[in-house]
C-alpha cells in the first residue's frame, strides 16, 4: 500500500486495492457483472424493465427493486442498509422516467467479504446495468475509507482495517462533473479530516472508472468479433 503524507501527522494512502472484472457472466440475465476489490467479491444480476407488480407499480417512471444476498445465511439490518444505499445511488442515475410502469430488478450476491463491501456492491452494480444497456445519465464509482488511531486515512480498508478504524466513510461519485451522490460517515472526526477524507475518495474514484471504460471495452471489442464471425459464415 502506497501512502502520502499529509498536513500534521496525517497520512492517506493514495491507493485502492487491485480491482478486476468481468460482464455477462450469467446466461439468463439481462445483464450481469462480477466485479472483485481486492479479495471482496461481489456477483451481480440485473432483469428488465419488465412487468411490474401493480402494487409496485410507478405511473411516472420505474421501480428500482434491490435484493442483497449474504454469502452465509439470511439477510438482516445491515444487508438492508447496504440494499438502501445501492438504490438510492442508483436512482440518482437511472433514467428511469424512459421505462414508466415497469420494474428494474438488481439481484447482488456477495462471494466473499474482505472489507469495502458497500463500495463494491455499488460498483458492481453500475458495471450490471451498463451490461444490461440501462439507460443512465451518468456512471458513478464508491470508494470506502478509513481513519485509524494513529490519524492515518486508508483507502479500500480490508475487515481486519476497519476493525481498528475510529472513523469510516463511503462517498460515491458522478462521472460528469464528479459530485458526491452518496455520503456516509460513522464514528469521530473533524470537518478538516472529512474534506480530506472525501478528497481522497475523489481522486481514488477515477479509478473505478478507469475499470468501467476498459470493462466496456472488451465488451463491445468482443461483439464486433462475434459479429465479424457471423458475416463471413453467412
Amino acid at each position: 500500500m502506497k501512502w502520502q503524507k499529509m498536513e500534521g501527522h496525517e497520512q492517506t494512502s493514495i491507493q485502492v486495492r487491485e480491482m478486476t472484472s468481468e460482464l455477462t457472466v450469467l446466461s439468463r440475465s439481462d445483464g450481469s457483472a462480477m466485479l472483485s476489490q481486492g479479495d471482496t467479491s461481489v456477483l451481480v444480476a440485473v432483469y428488465g424493465p419488465a412487468e411490474v407488480k401493480v402494487a409496485r407499480e410507478l405511473i411516472d417512471r420505474a421501480t428500482l427493486e434491490i435484493i442483497f444476498k449474504p454469502k452465509i445465511g439470511l439477510p438482516g439490518c445491515a444487508e438492508k442498509l447496504q440494499e438502501r444505499l445501492v438504490r438510492n445511488t442508483c436512482e440518482s442515475v437511472i433514467l428511469s422516467s424512459l421505462h414508466p410502469r415497469t420494474t428494474i430488478t438488481v439481484i447482488l450476491q456477495e462471494m466473499q467479504n474482505s472489507g469495502s463491501i458497500i463500495a463494491c456492491c455499488i460498483n458492481a452494480s453500475c458495471l450490471a446495468l451498463l451490461d444490461a444497456a440501462i439507460p443512465m445519465r451518468c456512471t458513478v464509482a464508491a470508494v470506502h475509507c478509513i481513519v485509524d488511531e494513529q490519524h492515518h486515512v486508508l483507502l479500500d480498508p480490508t475487515l481486519k482495517q476497519e476493525s481498528k478504524a475510529v472513523a469510516t466513510f463511503t462517498f460515491a461519485f458522478e462521472s460528469r462533473d464528479k459530485n458526491v451522490i452518496l455520503a456516509k460517515g460513522t464514528g469521530t472526526f473533524s470537518n478538516e479530516l472529512y474534506q480530506k477524507c472525501l478528497s481522497a475518495c475523489q481522486t481514488a474514484a477515477a479509478d473505478v472508472f478507469a475499470l468501467y471504460s476498459t470493462a466496456m471495452r472488451k465488451k463491445l471489442s468482443k461483439m464486433s468479433q462475434m459479429q465479424a464471425k457471423i458475416e463471413i459464415f453467412q
